[in-house]
């Protein structure tokens, strides 16, 4: 019997449940509401429900080897999802041992954070396949990352490693998510962007710029791409001065990781050279000599809208390789 895993992408809004081949394709998938109660039992059983029933539907049957949860504030070690800012659960919440005595079939039931997720996700389905030393970050609302060594994804003292999103870049900087100035954060995720296409439009007092005519609320990564695209020079200022940054910040994970290479993972990345182009040549920049010319940065090779579902997955499939 063929052997499948099931990937769970938790996020502030939405739940996405979907069964994964060995080869990394999504089989069947659904999503339910994150809930906004804070009731993790009722949580739990809505998450039983829809992985029996995307396990119901699968011609022919195959074996579940286990479940992979991917969470903000996932910590792998105890299985937990600790003080998570955009949920509506409050506190330590044990929701690997909750699946557990919902499922004790399964040889496997682990959980990460979601950019750890994604970094397992590129090590056992995409481009770091044959890689034991790389680095991914992700791009979107926040700035994740993670860190593969040896072959192993980095994990820390405490389950939290490799949160490269939150290091120093210009002290006493822009306000962070966290709360903390000067984060690289603050200027690489896509809020980051937008502010820096509002600084860019202030500072040339720019009326005809196509980003000019939206609110800061409205405006969005992929307007700022479209703009680029069309020969929008404020647009195009906006990805080379984010390239800028992440380089300058991948530069300090280069000196403490030496990679083989870096993985960029998220929406902003849709942009391609746009987005790669200055921060390869940021990185270069910033980097000690014995490093220059040496680490790629490369394009995630996951497909986007399966790569939450396809990196949770992946989990399962290290913890099996280990029994």
């Amino acid at each position: 019997m063929k052997q499948v895993t099931v990937g769970i992408d938790i996020g502030g809004t939405n739940t996405v449940v979907g069964v994964v081949n060995k080869e990394g394709d999504v089989l069947v998938r659904d999503s339910i509401s994150t809930p906004q109660h804070g009731d993790v039992d009722q949580y739990v059983k809505d998450i039983k429900t829809t992985v029996n029933k995307l396990i119901e539907q699968l011609q022919p049957k195959r074996e579940v080897l286990g479940i992979g949860i991917g969470a903000p504030n996932g910590n792998y070690y105890r299985g937990t999802i600790e003080e998570a800012p955009n949920l509506s659960f409050k506190g330590v919440v044990p929701l690997v041992d909750l699946l557990k005595a919902e499922f004790p079939e399964m040889k496997a039931i682990a959980l990460t954070n979601d950019a750890n997720a994604a970094t397992l996700g590129e090590m056992i389905y995409g481009g770091a396949q044959n890689m034991k030393n790389f680095v991914m970050y992700t791009l979107g609302t926040g700035v994740g990352s993670g860190i593969v060594a040896n072959g192993d994804l980095i994990y820390g003292k405490d389950g939290f490693a490799g949160e490269c999103g939150h290091n120093m870049l210009i002290p006493n900087g822009r306000t962070c998510g966290c709360g903390i100035n000067g984060h690289l954060e603050a200027y690489c995720s896509a809020p980051g962007m937008k502010r820096t296409a509002f600084e860019l439009l202030a500072h040339y007092n720019d009326n005809e710029s196509p980003l000019a005519k939206k609110s800061f609320q409205d405006l969005t990564s992929k307007d700022i791409y479209e703009a680029a695209i069309a020969g929008d020079a404020v647009a195009k200022e906006v990805f080379e001065v984010t390239g800028e940054y992440l380089g300058m910040g991948m530069a300090s994970t280069v000196h403490t990781t030496s990679p083989e290479a870096i993985f960029l993972f998220g929406g902003p990345t849709a942009a391609g050279d746009l987005i790669i182009e200055p921060t390869q040549k940021s990185l270069d920049q910033f980097l000690l000599p014995i490093f220059k010319g040496t680490v790629p940065i490369k394009i995630s090779e996951l497909n986007l809208g399966d790569a939450a579902i396809v990196g949770a997955s992946s989990l399962v499939m290290k913890e099996v390789t280990k029994m």
